[in-house]
């Protein structure tokens, strides 16, 4: 009996972390990055940065619950959009298959499993391992969404040019994502201590 209790509590604990990795992904596309700097005066002002904290909730999901629940939370929350509700940027549907933006979304499920199975490894306890480990993610998810951009283009789906849709969607975003990668280094080490994550 207790062989049997052992499967289901694991099952129900990566379940959990998923749906916890969900909620992480949702609330994190509705907040601005950014952050503070000190302007006139002495006063303190919020510089806004070109993304919003989405994807490095993803990172974060899979670098704290593991690869099955950032994968088991992408596809949920992917499942959510193009069915449910509308909370993708731009609203939700099938119709967003058809966009440009859809590689980016279809590579969160690969950059969770990267950065989750990275952060599985012996010795990933710190905060450079799981720094990569978030970079790594977010490679992969840029590599799928520039795939979709070439692809598209190439079909002649996307009315915008090839390099003003790589500025828009990789490039401009891509250096503050990659800021908050280390931020998520950062949470991701103090979540793994005070979960006990070895």
């Amino acid at each position: 009996m207790e062989q049997d209790v052992i499967p289901s509590v694991r099952v129900l604990a990566t379940w959990s972390r998923a749906m916890a990795g969900l909620m992480m992904v949702i609330v994190g596309g509705m907040i601005p990055s950014g952050f503070l700097t000190i302007g006139e005066n002495l006063q303190p002002t919020f510089l806004s940065l070109p993304s919003t904290w989405q994807v490095p909730a993803l990172l974060l999901c899979g670098l704290v619950c593991g690869s099955r629940a950032g994968v088991i939370a992408a596809v949920a929350y992917l499942t959510v959009g193009l069915f449910h509700l509308p909370i993708f940027h731009s609203g939700g549907g099938l119709s967003y298959l058809f966009t440009p933006n859809f590689g980016y979304l279809f590579g969160f499920i690969p950059a969770a499993w990267l950065s989750g199975r990275l952060a599985e490894h012996p010795g990933m306890n710190g905060l450079l391992p799981l720094t990569c480990a978030a970079f790594a993610g977010l490679s992969l998810l840029h590599t799928f969404g520039v795939l979709n951009l070439i692809i598209g283009s190439l079909m002649g789906r996307w009315s915008d040019g090839l390099f003003e849709m790589l500025v828009s969607y990789t490039l401009r975003p891509l250096l503050s994502q990659m800021a908050l990668c280390m931020a998520v280094g950062i949470l991701a080490l103090a979540l793994r201590r005070v979960l006990l994550i070895e």
